[in-house]
């Protein structure tokens, strides 16, 4: 019989499940959302019990779209979000819900770590958010035997098994080549008794298998007992694998609420903001992964359409066509610039180049002859200044930044993409398959079940491309001009915004 792989993407929204065959022609896809609780400005709490209920719907779901036997799955990976932190027993039952990825309330055990260590976590990642818990909710802290990521847990309710994935526990400080975390870290920081609480002293590479589905696992999925569970990671770096860009000097934009551009690197990333983190070996071993990320990218079109174009959906419903496609096409012959409008893409802040969280977001340039188009083509160029201003780092640090494989929202829109392409000055080559964690995910299955070598072999063989965009000298010289104006509106403006800023959180 005809083998597949399945791929399993844990994202912020859902779970997103894919079967590919060894080639990397995909079989179908499935995708259930689960809710996230946010009790506080700053939180974001889930329940693991929705992630397996999900995965649960998403496989079945897809094995009956398929009509692909659960004997043809021959392996499966899985990636999920990263900076997840769970407590639970060794059994796997969760102490609490899970702090995701996006939960910052851990933003004053960063300042402190940092003014411990010199090390610039962000509230984000593991340390922080072990601190708050250790000072906010002791009885959580003391009861619970196992300190993990979403990954971790995903692969021990697969598996039986838990383990530390080289991927992801690169954000709490693990370093592969040491073969161990940094120990001195967490004493410095308090909690050096968290590393007993780790998940085992079993380690696995992106690609590795871990172990087979277990009884009860497998009958809960509609999966065979003893199905090949292969090591994922970071839904992000799991991305790079599922668009093609995991060879040194190849940039991968990773687009959707935010924006990540990463890039391998042999050398340490060279930004210096924190050293615990950086790797070796997280993904690709012999690189390291760095990255630049935009906090606010397509959740400002979300945005946009939610407040300003409610009256489009009606119209949309009746035509087929989407809010942002309609859009898209009334802005399509605006001129460069948005006739004089410049946007900031700071609604939630600047993560870089500027880790500045007290800015805001700003467009300047409104008169009476704008419209809607010219707002909406404004925020798609604003989001595209700050991908390039990330883009401007990485050149300042010796990466060449040439060409863009690029996966997510934007890939829909061949506006935006052209946009990019213009102001970027890059080459842009967009994936066919527009799932590029699950993808990923299948390509660690790939390597694990043996089909393909390494990881960049089985990519390059994996992943096709749809679309290469280039870029037209012209618009890039215009664009330059407007890119030009939009860099120095921070230097020009921070002290004002911090002020705004605090100033408005007063009447909070």
């Amino acid at each position: 019989m005809k083998q597949y792989v399945m791929g399993i993407d844990g994202g912020t929204g859902g779970m997103r499940v894919g079967i590919y065959d060894l080639q990397g022609n995909p079989a179908c896809f499935a995708s259930t959302p689960y809710p996230t609780t946010h009790l506080h400005p700053g939180w974001a709490d889930q329940a693991p019990a929705d992630w397996w209920r999900a995965l649960v719907q998403s496989v079945g779901e897809a094995l009956q779209k398929s009509g692909i036997s659960p004997r043809q799955i021959a392996a499966l990976g899985v990636d999920t979000t990263n900076c997840s932190v769970l407590l639970c027993q060794r059994d796997g039952t969760p102490v609490r819900d899970c702090l995701i990825w996006m939960d910052v309330r851990s933003a004053p055990q960063a300042e402190r770590i940092r003014a411990l260590t010199g090390e610039n976590l962000s509230p984000e990642w593991m340390p922080s958010k072990l601190l708050w818990l250790k000072e906010n909710e002791p009885e959580h802290y003391e009861g619970a035997q196992v300190f993990c990521e979403y990954q971790d847990w995903m692969t021990y309710r697969l598996t039986g098994l838990w383990s530390i994935n080289v991927n992801c526990s690169c954000n709490w400080g693990y370093d592969a080549r040491l073969g161990d975390f940094h120990r001195d870290f967490y004493r410095a920081i308090g909690l050096a008794d968290a590393l007993d609480k780790f998940p085992d002293k079993r380690v696995f590479r992106v690609g590795q298998p871990i172990g087979g589905l277990t009884e009860e696992a497998a009958t809960q999925l509609g999966l065979c007992p003893g199905t090949l569970v292969c090591q994922g990671g970071i839904d992000a770096s799991i991305g790079i694998l599922g668009m093609g860009a995991c060879r040194p000097g190849q940039v991968a934009l990773i687009t959707g609420s935010s924006n990540l551009a990463m890039v391998l690197t042999p050398d340490p990333p060279p930004f210096g903001e924190a050293t615990v983190n950086a790797g070796p070996d997280n993904l690709i071993e012999g690189y390291y992964t760095a990255y630049r990320g935009q906090v606010s990218s397509g959740s400002i079109l979300k945005w946009f359409i939610g407040e300003f174009c409610k009256d489009l959906s009606a119209r949309c419903e009746e035509s087929g066509e989407s809010v942002y496609a309609l859009l898209d096409r009334e802005a399509k012959d605006l001129p460069i610039g948005s006739g004089g409008l410049i946007a900031l893409d700071y609604w939630q802040g600047n993560q870089h180049p500027y880790l500045d969280g007290n800015v805001r977001g700003l467009v300047y340039g409104f008169s009476l002859h704008h419209t809607r188009a010219h707002l909406y083509r404004a925020l798609l160029e604003g989001i595209a200044y700050g991908t390039e201003n990330l883009l401007c780092q990485l050149r300042e640090n010796g990466f060449a930044v040439e060409r863009l494989h690029i996966s997510g929202g934007t890939a829909q829109s061949d506006l935006f993409l052209q946009i990019h392409a213009d102001i970027s000055n890059v080459e842009i080559l967009v994936p066919r398959d527009k799932q590029a964690s699950c993808l990923g995910s299948a390509i660690c299955a790939a390597v694990g079940l043996g089909a393909y070598p390494d990881l960049p072999t089985a990519s390059e063989a994996m992943v096709a491309m749809e679309k290469r965009i280039l870029p037209d000298p012209a618009r890039h010289a215009r664009y330059q001009a407007f890119f030009e104006q939009y860099r120095k509106l921070y230097p020009q403006l921070k002290d004002w915004m911090h002020d705004t800023t605090a100033l408005a959180a007063d009447d909070q």
